[in-house]
């Protein structure tokens, strides 16, 4: 993919022909879409385990009653579930791969060179592992991207990067809470076994992934004025 053009009025060169055929999509509105597809998808795996498997997917080692799935039982453990979510999350994860490239680009050209080699390795074994890992390299990626966003800028914000900013932190400061919530009802739950409090900790876990996807929608401001050009030269970001 040519470079990223950062300047939203990009003119072509006199001896830069435009491609006949060619679709321009608003990276906001790309942004919003690429949320959306996890976001409708965890929706629909919850609404539908509890509505279908609700017995089994509620029911807890000491049996007291619950009225919430946790996320590894609503988006993994039954049908059509498991297809819905895999399918979300492999769609946008084409997108986000782009995204990956336009950060790389902008963080390059908007921030103070010192602050541009940070690079996280996540390697994921078994689940239980994997959901820790995921919450610590999503709470480490949030604070650098947004310690990033906010102290080592070699330009100045306009006004979509300032909510951007804005967004970054409340975004991770409700993650933190989320989490912290989480890891209690959690505990509670397996020490003193009560009811409905593991379905407090089923909905910590929803708050730390819709947390996580508001973190990621901040794109949509960071690229606001961004244009993603497709035709039959291929993709370019204008």
């Amino acid at each position: 993919m040519n470079r990223m053009r950062l300047n939203s009025d990009y003119i072509p060169l006199i001896d830069e022909e435009a491609p006949r055929y060619r679709i321009v999509i608003p990276f906001k509105k790309l942004a919003w879409f690429t949320v959306a597809l996890p976001f409708f998808g965890f929706i629909f795996c919850a609404v539908w385990s509890v509505t279908y498997n609700f017995e089994a997917a509620t029911s807890t080692h000491c049996n007291v009653y619950n009225v919430l799935p946790s996320i590894s039982a609503a988006i993994g453990h039954y049908e059509p579930q498991r297809y819905v979510w895999k399918i979300a999350i492999a769609i946008q994860a084409v997108i986000r791969a782009l995204i990956f490239v336009m950060y790389y680009y902008y963080y390059q050209q908007t921030t103070y060179r010192w602050a541009q080699g940070v690079v996280n390795i996540a390697l994921f074994t078994f689940h239980k592992l994997s959901f820790i890992t995921f919450l610590l390299m999503s709470f480490v990626h949030m604070m650098v991207a947004t310690y990033i966003c906010k102290n080592c800028r070699s330009t100045p914000r306009d006004p979509s990067e300032s909510k951007s900013s804005v967004l970054k932190v409340r975004a991770m400061f409700l993650n933190v809470i989320s989490i912290l919530s989480a890891c209690y009802f959690f505990w509670r739950h397996n020490r003193y076994c009560e009811p409905f409090v593991y379905s407090m900790f089923a909905f910590s876990e929803y708050m730390v992934v819709m947390t996580n996807m508001l973190f990621h929608l901040t794109a949509a401001w960071d690229f606001a004025e961004r244009r993603l050009l497709i035709s039959t030269r291929g993709l370019r970001v204008v």
